[in-house]
């Protein structure tokens, strides 16, 4: 990266920090604002700045942003917490999501025209994770039962991680039919179990040092955060220098240290999930300067009508057949199958797919990913709050009487303003 493209990605950042507040009250998003930044710097009045990221930046940045998402969601559930709801927890994760993974796949296979069943695949998998951050309104919404934002928030925590190896699958098929130098999928399922076991690791151990050196006052409140940023870093870097995936390591790195670290280590997660917003930012400004324009130059209306299927009957269908049975009311499980925004993960695993495996072989896929994030940017954005304010006191009915009581909100996630 030139000083020039140092300097304007310092200017971006620093007018988003200083009006950031006042843009969310229009629903202007930090998503938004990044990518069209990213498109105005490459393709628009402002491309004689010379913007231009290179594609090994563009890979680095995702690849950090993807292990910072991954373990901090996976440190921020607290399954202990869930007991009450664990079992629609459990659902939407072992039912809902493997559902979405395969019809957005097949549905892929027969609508996007030029892919492959291992480009179907990283199209339905890509997809598959939610991003509670996008329905920022509707999340701090009071109107909107307690055990509903929780239901959504641990769903979005958890899916990024559980669709991950699908993905990585699906990226060393294409390497592998096209006669690159890839692992195949069945070194990339090999590489995920050691994943597991060193992430696993990792975060009991740190965990378990987390949580001493705070019981003994060893950890000084200045460092505290950055041991958990390092620790993310470590299991995820342990991982590739063993030959295991370091995806995965992260992601259960962060399940392990929150089970070693308990309380103690939740409160320093923070630190980490702020880095984690910062860099986020980034990658939508990349995504914008780089996948924008391509994706809308191959653009075909069945891949219109495949990202609009996406955001409705191939997320709200498996929702529905996942919560079955589970008396929330019919208004309650449309609400939770609505609110399944896509976003930066999409994002990461589409700027993923163009560098591992180039925009000659990942441009249809990548294009229809990074059409449904953006669909999916505006109408979360718009809908969260009329749709939580409709509906939010109708699901409270439904609800059993005193389901809410005693429950915690949902913690706050990145890119999500505080309610006032």
């Amino acid at each position: 990266m030139s000083a020039s493209d140092l300097a304007i990605v310092a200017a971006l950042i620093f007018m988003w920090a200083t009006l950031s507040a006042r843009l969310e009250r229009f629903d202007v998003t930090a998503p938004i604002t990044f990518v069209l930044a990213g498109l105005l710097l490459t393709h628009g009045p402002l491309a004689p700045l010379g913007f231009a990221p290179s594609g090994e930046l563009v890979k680095t940045l995702a690849e950090i942003t993807l292990v910072l998402v991954l373990f901090c969601d996976a440190s921020r559930v607290g399954l202990r917490d869930l007991r009450t709801d664990m079992g629609l927890c459990v659902r939407l994760l072992v039912i809902g999501l493997p559902l979405t993974i395969g019809l957005g796949t097949l549905l892929a296979l027969v609508m996007v025209g030029g892919i492959s069943p291992w480009l179907a695949l990283l199209v339905g998998a890509a997809l598959a994770p939610t991003d509670a951050a996008l329905g920022a309104g509707m999340m701090v919404n009071r109107a909107v039962p307690v055990r509903i934002r929780r239901l959504i928030n641990v769903e979005s925590g958890l899916n990024d991680g559980i669709a991950t190896p699908f993905v990585l699958i699906a990226l060393a098929g294409v390497e592998s039919s096209g006669h690159a130098a890839g692992i195949g999928p069945a070194g990339a399922a090999a590489e995920l179990a050691l994943g597991v076991a060193i992430g696993t690791a990792v975060g009991v151990l740190g965990g378990y040092v987390v949580k001493t050196a705070s019981d003994r006052g060893w950890v000084a409140g200045g460092f505290a955060g950055s041991a958990v940023l390092a620790l993310a870093v470590c299991a995820y870097a342990c991982a590739l220098a063993l030959h295991g995936n370091g995806f995965i390591a992260a992601f259960t790195g962060g399940l392990a240290f929150r089970a070693a670290g308990g309380q103690r280590g939740e409160r320093l997660v923070p630190f980490v999930e702020e880095t984690s917003a910062l860099v986020s930012l980034l990658v939508w400004l990349a995504f914008g300067a780089i996948a924008v324009v391509p994706m809308f130059e191959s653009l075909t209306w069945l891949d219109v009508a495949y990202a609009v299927l996406s955001l409705t009957l191939i997320r709200m269908l498996p929702v529905a057949v996942a919560l079955a049975g589970a008396r929330l009311g019919r208004t309650t499980v449309a609400f939770v199958g609505w609110f399944g925004p896509r976003g930066l993960a999409s994002v990461v695993f589409a700027l993923l797919a163009l560098e591992e495996i180039g925009q000659k072989a990942a441009g249809p896929a990548t294009a229809v990913i990074g059409l449904t994030v953006l669909l999916s940017v505006v109408a979360h954005g718009v809908t969260a709050d009329p749709l939580a304010r409709r509906y939010g006191p109708s699901m409270a009915q439904a609800l059993a009487p005193g389901a809410d009581s005693g429950m915690p909100s949902p913690p706050e996630r990145r890119l999500i303003r505080r309610a006032s």
